[in-house]
Parts: structure tokens; C-alpha cells; sequence
């Protein structure tokens, strides 16, 4: 996943790696509370939000209220979707 995410923000350096790694973590905590239980590292989808969490806190961004807006929906999509969530598991 870290460089998925470095290659979105167009990282060449190593320099940042102990952020970009707390920022996916924080990411993936932040599916996970809105009931996102497969942050597969495959999935486009799940690379894309995450990414795009990374961006919205990585330096100071020009375009934070864009990427947080974008974040949001990517997250909300995916918690409505039964791939993404064990909700499909919970009995009536």
C-alpha cells in the first residue's frame, strides 16, 4: 500500500515513509469505524480512498476541503457496499 500511496502523491523519496505508514494506518482505522471491514491492498477502490485520506493530511494541501469532500464519499460508498462490509453476516 505505501507505494501505491507515494506513487498517488508523487513520491520518489523514502523520506516520508514513517508518516505515509501512520497516515494508511489512520486511514484504514477510519473505514474501519464506518464499518469498512476489507481494506484489501489490491482492491482499486480501497487504494483509492485510502490515498486520497493520505493526500488530504500529507503537508499542508492546497485543496483540502476537495479532498476531504471526495474522502468522504469514497468512505460512505464503501461502507453501503456488502463487499466492502460484514453486514451481510448480521442476522435479521
Amino acid at each position: 500500500m505505501l507505494e501505491s500511496v507515494k506513487e498517488w502523491l508523487r513520491l520518489t523519496t523514502n523520506a516520508f515513509d514513517g508518516q505515509l505508514n501512520i497516515l494508511i494506518n489512520a486511514a484504514c482505522l477510519d473505514l474501519g469505524i464506518a464499518g469498512v471491514t476489507n481494506t484489501s491492498t489490491t482492491d482499486p477502490a480501497v487504494i483509492v480512498a485510502i490515498a486520497t485520506y493520505c493526500e488530504m493530511h500529507f503537508g499542508s494541501p492546497d485543496q483540502y476541503d476537495r479532498l476531504k469532500a471526495s474522502y468522504d464519499e469514497q468512505k460512505a460508498q464503501l461502507s453501503m457496499a456488502s463487499s466492502y462490509t460484514d453486514y451481510s453476516m448480521i442476522e435479521e
